[in-house]
């Protein structure tokens, strides 16, 4: 997959405007998705998580996730409170006709709640847990750029516990850009298999 340089974005609302950050990330991802032979000689190169990201802010410190889990970027909008819900599923949202369950990034990962501003981006990811496939929209404070990262930019998770619940069973490594360090999820894992088929009923009914 070709170098691309990093695009930068403000807000969430110029992403929602098809800016090139948009238009980019569409493009890598249908790309990558029709070439089975491409992901197939990534992984024969050696470590699976290098590539494209999207990386995106939670407070003062940012998160990434690999640009082939993203789907869409939209600012915030209208979401509709769906009851008997976790607290960190604030309901859902009319994407073009299909309902797609949405979650508060902050919330699940037990940070304080803010209110929403302009800046705050929701990002539809395709989430895949036990079998099955969701897409489902994660609400992050700001949406910030695309990075390519190699193998030298990745380290291993420092060990921050046992058990499939600690915060290391979350996260894929950690990246190091221009000094600074960015925390690697990996989205299938973000939400488990029980809370995947929740949220697949939650979108249906």
């Amino acid at each position: 997959m070709p170098t691309a340089a990093v695009e930068r974005t403000d807000n969430a609302a110029e992403v929602a405007r098809s800016s090139p950050l948009m238009r980019n990330l569409k493009t890598q991802q249908f790309a990558a998705t029709d070439s089975g032979e491409q992901v197939g000689t990534r992984a024969q190169r050696g470590d699976q998580r290098t590539g494209k990201y999207l990386t995106f802010l939670l407070g003062r410190e940012e998160f990434a996730i690999q640009v082939l889990k993203v789907r869409e970027i939209m600012g915030i909008q209208d979401i509709t409170a769906v009851p008997q819900t976790p607290t960190y599923v604030k309901g859902v949202i009319n994407l073009r006709g299909k309902v797609i369950p949405v979650v508060d990034l902050r919330l699940k990962f037990c940070l304080p709640e803010l209110e929403y501003t302009q800046r705050t981006g929701i990002i539809v990811v395709q989430v895949q847990s036990a079998g099955v496939t969701v897409h489902t929209g994660i609400i992050v404070d700001a949406v910030s750029e695309v990075l390519n990262l190699g193998g030298a930019d990745v380290e291993d998770t420092p060990d921050f516990g046992d058990g499939s619940g600690s915060v290391g069973s979350y996260l894929l490594g950690m990246a190091k850009v221009k000094g600074k360090v960015k925390i690697l999820l990996d989205i299938d894992r973000v939400l488990s298999a029980q809370e995947v088929h929740g949220l697949d009923t939650l979108a249906q009914n």
